[in-house]
């Protein structure tokens, strides 16, 4: 008998076994370039079936990957032929209580469906840049939302998690219960345990000044750099990412922008419409072709970049620079923009700082990050093959190593050393609390999560 038969029955029913009907359909994730073929998967619906699962697991002598739901879900470290691959998104219960400003989320939650109801009661959570994206895996990784330059790291609104551990034991860490634990939640991509919810607080934002501006990117050099001098002096209000966009020709993409290499500027302002209006006032003077601009409901913001919300196969990768001079826009627009043959769908600069510069009240494994841009690399495989896009994120990348930091965002940079994540006692830390909560290595941790 096949190792993973003992687990059959599990789940409610929801267990799939190479051969299965349902087996490869269960085993895809968001990110379609990802094939692995586990020894089986399972979707349980609680903590319950969860233990369950890890418990039958561990008696087949098999290991345990955990895998969030939706967007976010990061690749996973190692093959997965002796694991059984534990997929949480049927895990969708959430709960907004607008009195204490705080969500629960269980592990299935994805970031559309918070902005969604908390925005009925004037709330925002901390949010990705698409609603598909999962809660729990972008909280643990981190989290660089839309509000970050004034409200620092998701991760560190996180103030409570539940997972179950390597022996099946159900756990609640808070700062008063198993503080190790939600220590590490907080920015430690997980390898410790099955997160099956977490909580976390919200912000009293019922609208935001947002849009963007976009050029042909023809005007590339002239825009980036421009932008990149304003961000020296930017409010803390504001958090902005510019990018050159080669725009598929994709149907529910707007059609002013379909199968065109453009230049964009994103930002959300918080607090006054008028001092919003105002900060981009410097950006509207280098006149862009289209303008979107306005007052709009918190929720809609999730919706602001446009990002893919069906399962597509994509590369990305990541470095955090120091600075984004003169120069720098220039070594980027050779690699990135008109002539450069580049392959990307697009290159983007997150602009950091503010309160994601410093350490939060909250302690956790990442309480900052250690840049003032985050540059993601991000292509399609359009016929030239994987490796040539990866080649070509690389080219962009390595434009910018005067100006990269020794520190990586993992959540963006799976190929990064797991080292640079986080500071040196912060991964030892790390790594003390994964060998106490899994002393025995049962759970495959993300890959972002994993080495050294």
């Amino acid at each position: 008998m096949h190792q993973a038969e003992a687990l059959r029955g599990l789940a409610g029913g929801a267990v799939h076994l190479p051969g299965d009907p349902l087996y490869d359909e269960a085993r895809m994730p968001w990110n379609l370039q990802v094939d692995e073929h586990p020894a089986a998967v399972a979707y349980p619906a609680d903590p319950q079936e969860v233990a369950l699962v890890v418990k039958a697991a561990a008696a087949a002598g098999l290991r345990v990957a955990p895998q969030g739901t939706g967007h976010g879900a990061p690749p996973l470290a190692g093959r997965l032929g002796d694991a059984v691959l534990l997929r949480t998104s049927a895990m969708t219960g959430l709960r907004i209580d607008a009195a204490t400003r705080t969500a629960r989320a269980e592990a299935g939650v994805l970031w559309g469906d918070v902005v969604a109801r908390a925005g009925k009661v004037g709330l925002a959570g901390m949010h990705m840049s698409s609603p598909s994206v999962g809660v729990v895996g972008s909280s643990l990784g981190g989290g660089v939302s839309w509000y970050a330059r004034q409200h620092g790291l998701q991760c560190s609104a996180i103030t409570a998690v539940e997972l179950v551990l390597a022996d099946g034991t159900f756990v609640r860490a808070t700062e008063d219960h198993d503080p190790d634990l939600l220590w590490a939640a907080r920015g430690g991509s997980g390898g410790f345990g099955v997160v099956t919810s977490l909580e976390f607080d919200l912000l009293p934002v019922r609208t935001a000044y947002a849009g963007m501006l976009a050029w042909d990117w023809q005007q590339a050099r002239r825009v980036l750099t421009a932008w990149g001098a304003w961000t020296e002096d930017a409010p803390e209000s504001v958090t902005s990412v510019a990018r050159i966009f080669q725009v598929p020709d994709i149907e529910w993409l707007p059609g002013q922008l379909r199968g065109r290499q453009m230049v964009m500027i994103d930002a959300v302002a918080l607090g006054d419409p008028e001092a919003g209006a105002r900060a981009i006032a410097p950006l509207r003077a280098l006149k862009p072709e289209i303008d979107t601009f306005t007052e709009m409901p918190a929720a809609d913001i999730a919706h602001l970049q446009m990002d893919p919300q069906e399962p597509t196969a994509v590369y990305a990768n990541s470095v955090l620079v120091h600075g984004f001079p003169a120069d720098a826009a220039d070594a980027l627009v050779d690699v990135a923009g008109p002539g450069s043959g580049s392959n990307l769908l697009f290159v983007e600069l997150r602009q950091l700082g503010g309160a994601l510069a410093r350490p939060s009240p909250r302690e956790g494994a990442m309480d900052h990050l250690d840049g003032s841009f985050l540059v993601l690399g991000v292509g399609l495989d359009v016929g030239t093959g994987w490796t040539a896009v990866r080649e070509g994120a690389t080219r962009i990348l390595d434009s910018l190593s005067p100006w990269t930091s020794a520190a990586a965002y993992l959540s963006m940079a799976y190929e990064a050393a797991a080292r640079r994540g986080w500071s040196p006692a912060a991964y030892d830390r790390l790594r003390r609390i994964r060998r106490e909560a899994d002393p025995e290595g049962l759970f495959v941790p993300p890959q972002r999560a994993s080495g050294d």
